[in-house]
């Protein structure tokens, strides 16, 4: 019984996770919920992940190019090539965002690990802060839909990964 609610809870977790990537202040209110639950022991052990998961925005992954940043999830993350560098504003506008939607925190002070690059953020112009690395904005490709996939590798020509040091890897993924 106590492996199910263990389970259950990791679940819901998850599900509150990725309800806040939509960009809602909603995650928030889900926190307190599960907090019944985190008194049984199998509970406790699903916390080390959400736990690890939250330790650092930037972390590194392998891929089919290289070594590259993502988020704490696994999720890819690009580089726009007419963006500038140390602008503090981001070029993807409109529907750019639809289909590239900005790499977000709420931390005070974005934490990378592995990521030897310069982190930093920008402000986007709904006041959300947007996580930068090396001056440049770091964005999500919405056909990427599980740790790993690096679909926007290349595309248009303008989109590519980041590398450890903040350097576009300008290879096919």
């Amino acid at each position: 019984m106590k492996k199910h609610l263990g389970t259950g809870f990791a679940a819901l977790a998850l599900m509150a996770a990725l309800a806040g990537c939509g960009g809602s202040p909603g995650t928030t209110t889900t926190t307190p919920a599960p907090a019944p639950a985190a008194t049984s022991p199998a509970a406790t052990s699903a916390a080390p992940s959400a736990t690890a998961s939250a330790s650092a925005d930037l972390m590194t992954a392998s891929s089919t190019a290289g070594t590259i940043v993502v988020d704490a999830k696994g999720m890819s993350l690009y580089y726009f090539t007419k963006d500038v560098k140390d602008s503090g504003t981001s070029a993807c506008t409109g529907g750019c965002l639809v289909a590239w939607p900005p790499a977000l925190t709420t931390a005070a002070t974005p934490s990378a690990e592995g990521v030897t690059g310069t982190l930093g953020t920008i402000t986007t112009p709904e006041g959300a802060k947007q996580l930068t690395l090396n001056g440049m904005p770091l964005y999500y490709y919405e056909k990427d839909k599980k740790p790993g996939d690096v679909t926007g590798q290349g595309v248009g020509g303008v989109w590519y990964l980041s590398d450890p040091a903040g350097e576009m890897i300008k290879t096919a993924g």
